[in-house]
């Protein structure tokens, strides 16, 4: 069932994102060779206490009743998402996924970015970039009126015909009261279909690309999702609300708010 959010829900919702998005830019400068990912782990649950939420990932329990042991999905080159941050240590050359998930008061936020670390080739660089314009591309059809897969269609074709790949196995989903609502989101198929959207609805759209072919698998920890033929993968998430007009983007870089 897809839950239309009140007023005072979606402030809430605010609150939990602007405490998200001040995370990011507190981590975005550690994001950088030498830097451990354990490290940014702690950064990221420090800055969220600090402003007075709870990180949404420790302890989630995924399909395999498996709790996830960090605040931040730490993914690193082709590890398309859900990594984990362990002993690690940030390389030249590497693109890093962060997804973070914040609750304040009862009510989620959830936003994805892909780093690059030092020198990072062309074909790469270009892979984060398609990946972040599909996501808004995506977004400009979370319109009232429109249909679900509108959105769907729209992050496909921008990827695709840019010789990227679609991950199809994990997909956005709705987010509120839960960080996981229906409805689910998929980044690819057929324009026109899916339920329509309404003013008070919460998305989370997230692109996953991968720069060969699209097939993935679950590495043994029953989290870590990764690319089947070793090349990188970038993610880009943001939360939004849909209104009578504009999408509104929670997440978006300029709301934040103090320490």
């Amino acid at each position: 069932m897809i839950i239309l959010k009140t007023r005072d829900e979606i402030e809430l919702m605010g609150r939990a994102c602007a405490i998200l998005k001040s995370v990011f830019q507190e981590v975005a400068p550690l994001m950088k060779e030498g830097t451990a990912a354990r490290d940014i782990d702690r950064k990221v649950e420090d800055g969220i206490r600090r402003r007075g939420g709870r990180p949404a990932f420790k302890g989630y329990k995924g399909p395999d009743n498996i709790p996830f042991p960090a605040s931040t999905c730490i993914s690193i080159d082709a590890e398309v998402v859900h990594g984990m941050p362990g002993k690690r240590v940030f390389k030249s050359g590497q693109i890093i996924g962060l997804d973070i998930g914040v609750e304040y008061k009862g009510f989620y936020g959830d936003a994805a970015r892909t780093f690059l670390i030092g020198e990072v080739s062309e074909k790469v660089k270009k892979l984060v970039q398609v990946t972040r314009e599909s996501l808004y591309e995506g977004i400009n059809q979370a319109r009232e009126g429109n249909r679900l897969f509108d959105i769907s269609h729209t992050i496909q074709t921008w990827v695709e015909t840019r010789g990227y790949s679609v991950v199809r196995e994990l997909s956005g989903h709705g987010i509120g009261r839960h960080l996981h609502e229906d409805p689910q989101i998929p980044n690819y198929g057929p324009a026109g279909r899916g339920p329509m959207l309404r003013n008070g609805m919460t998305l989370a759209i997230e692109p996953m690309i991968n720069l060969g072919v699209k097939d993935v698998y679950t590495a043994s920890d029953g989290w870590t999702v990764i690319t089947s033929d070793g090349l990188p993968s970038a993610h880009w998430e943001e939360t939004i609300v849909i209104t009578d007009g504009d999408p509104m983007v929670l997440t978006r870089d300029d709301i934040t708010i103090p320490d």
